[in-house]
């Protein structure tokens, strides 16, 4: 195991007798290497500590601390692509009546397992040079609920469905109306019922292949084939991809009644959903690409709890970097330059009207945009960005805009060091956009990939980063978070608002992520309306008003989880859900 050995600021040397030192089991076999003072104060090396935790409790000043650090196990290896290729250790449970989570990091492993979990591939236990059997994965998992289910899945007992990860593939692989694909795939007989449920009425006559379906229209339709389908065990694959707040509830709601008669397992990276859905979640650690490590479960608020920590206490393991919630008072709005000044915009489509009430931005202040799809959000930012020109009304400002739009292509062609060479010149020369951007997206790993092979979540870090180091006044951000995993959407969010605060800018925020949106945002404009036909646009509102405003709308309550501040959904008529309620609460920052 590897070690990270801590001396605090307590450690006294000239008061204190050396306990530590001198009851070290390697000090004692004659090894004077493991523990030396400098200055008289002990110093402890990491490369030979064993981490036995002798010198821990031998300190009288509690000076010590051992903590291990995130690395391969040397047991539980459960599956290995080749020789240097990625490894994947221990496997999530499924358990009937339990919605079962798994949360970690892209690129290390948990679509591998359910996959495995499914049946697709068949775990080789490390024996990567010969065709996995069964046989060795049953002597494995010999005594252990495993077992059984592996022998299930050999003999073909188990039926099983996986809501794939990448939606936007399904128009490649299938052809023909979604009512003829959904009604094909019916084997529950539940079709009206799902339609309705999922409010899929409108998509029900679309061709799959026509290129006319959005990714929230096929993420739904991916859903609605997999609640068809009448099986044993449900997989669901990052099910809140596209959807907006509202669509996610309502998809958590049916996964986690239909958790209450089938196994379910539900890989998400929107933490307010997981939290929401889940009973129990399997943490993952590892290095993206190399390996992967699922932990035993853990009740859902510890799980995600731990998760904010970076460190698992029970195993004593630091895994990752500690994210922080902060309950930061309120901007004085009235005190802040204005910067842009818009005047009851309307843009009139064929089939869509869009109206945006009178509202001003103000210099330093970052605005989150919220609301459902189809509601005019990417309408309203692209008018401000001078994309396409409002109908009726105007925008008053003679700045800089720097615009990222929602959906991203990769039309450059070259290596990504080209194209931030070309583009964002500042992220090698700034040493404040190399400390506060470059190095927080971890971008100098993707310099030699070529634009047009990143994968969804690369491609958004790179854009972010493109614009954020442009010379502007205001950044407008469509979706930021679309792609990434948990850990990079918290980590993007405190990006975004420290450029923002130190530079002295400001920025439009557009995002379906409540704790992204609580992170990052001063203020909120909300969007209301009917997805599809007409939108409105309301505000600036404070946070706290803006966000009872939303959640009223969305018909849920939050509440602050008391360790990490984080937001929590209140379950449906709970004693904190009806309070809230009561009070007019939808949204506490307390």
């Amino acid at each position: 195991m590897r070690i990270a050995v801590l001396m605090r600021d307590r450690c006294k040397p000239k008061n204190c007798s050396m306990e530590c030192i001198k009851f070290c089991p390697r000090v004692r076999a004659g090894d004077e290497t493991v523990i030396k003072g400098e200055n008289g104060k002990p110093i402890i090396s990491e490369e030979l500590c064993v981490g036995c935790g002798i010198c821990i409790h031998k300190c009288p000043f509690d000076a010590i601390k051992i903590i291990g650090l995130a690395e391969e196990l040397e047991t539980d290896l459960i599956h290995q692509f080749d020789k240097n290729g990625f490894r994947l250790f221990k496997l999530p449970i499924p358990r009937k009546g339990s919605c079962i989570g798994i949360l970690g990091p892209n690129g290390i492993g948990k679509t591998t397992a359910i996959k495995i979990l499914s049946g697709d591939i068949i775990p080789n236990l490390g024996n990567y040079e010969n065709k996995p059997s069964y046989d060795d994965v049953f002597e494995y998992y010999s005594g252990t609920e495993l077992h059984e289910h592996f022998s299930a899945l050999a003999k073909g007992e188990i039926k099983s469905i996986v809501k794939p990860q990448y939606v936007d593939k399904l128009p490649k692989i299938m052809k023909g109306k979604i009512k003829d694909i959904l009604k094909n795939l019916d084997t529950s007989g539940k079709f009206d019922n799902i339609v309705e449920k999922l409010k899929l009425d409108n998509i029900l006559n679309k061709d799959i292949g026509k290129g006319t379906i959005s990714g929230g229209e096929l993420q739904l339709a991916s859903i609605a084939a997999a609640l068809l389908k009448d099986v044993d065990i449900y997989f669901f694959d990052e099910p809140s991809s596209y959807l907006d707040i509202f669509q996610r509830l309502k998809v958590a709601q049916i996964i986690k009644e239909l958790s209450e008669e089938k196994k379910v397992i539900v890989i998400e990276h929107d933490l307010a959903v997981l939290d929401f859905l889940c009973d129990n979640v399997h943490l993952v650690y590892g290095e993206e690409g190399a390996y992967g490590v699922i932990t035993h479960p853990r009740g859902v608020r510890h799980a995600i709890n731990t998760y904010l920590s970076g460190y698992l206490k029970e195993e004593n393991i630091r895994f990752g970097e500690k994210i922080e919630f902060f309950t930061h008072p309120p901007k004085k709005r009235q005190e802040m330059r204005i910067l842009v000044t818009y005047n009851n915009l309307i843009k009139t489509f064929n089939d869509f009207d869009l109206k945006i009430e009178t509202g001003i931005i103000r210099q330093g202040e970052i605005i989150g945009v919220v609301g459902p799809n189809a509601i005019g959000k990417t309408t309203f930012v692209k008018m401000l960005a001078g994309v396409i020109e409002p109908t009726r009304g105007k925008i008053e400002y003679d700045i800089k805009v720097s615009y990222k739009p929602q959906y991203i292509s990769p039309d450059f062609s070259g290596t990504i060091r080209e194209f931030l060479e070309r583009k964002s010149q500042q992220l090698f020369t700034s040493s404040f956009y190399k400390t506060e951007i470059l190095e927080p997206l971890n971008l100098k790993y993707l310099f030699d990939k070529q634009m047009d092979t990143l994968s969804g979540g690369e491609l958004q870090r790179v854009a972010i980063a493109n614009s954020l180091v442009q010379d502007a006044d205001i950044y407008l951000i469509d979706e930021p978070s679309a792609y990434l995993d948990s850990e990079q959407r918290m980590i993007t969010s405190r990006t975004v608002r420290r450029v923002i605060e130190k530079s002295g800018k400001s920025a439009m925020i557009v995002d379906h992520d409540v704790y992204f949106i609580d992170m990052i945002s001063d203020a909120l404009i909300v969007f209301d309306g009917k997805s599809g036909k007409n939108g409105r646009g309301c505000g600036p509102f404070s946070l706290h008003e803006g966000m009872n405003r939303f959640l009223r709308d969305v018909n849920i309550t939050f509440r602050r989880d008391e360790e990490t501040h984080r937001p929590r959904v209140n379950k449906p008529d709970s004693y904190m859900d009806r309070m809230q309620r009561q009070d007019g609460e939808y949204y506490y920052s307390l």
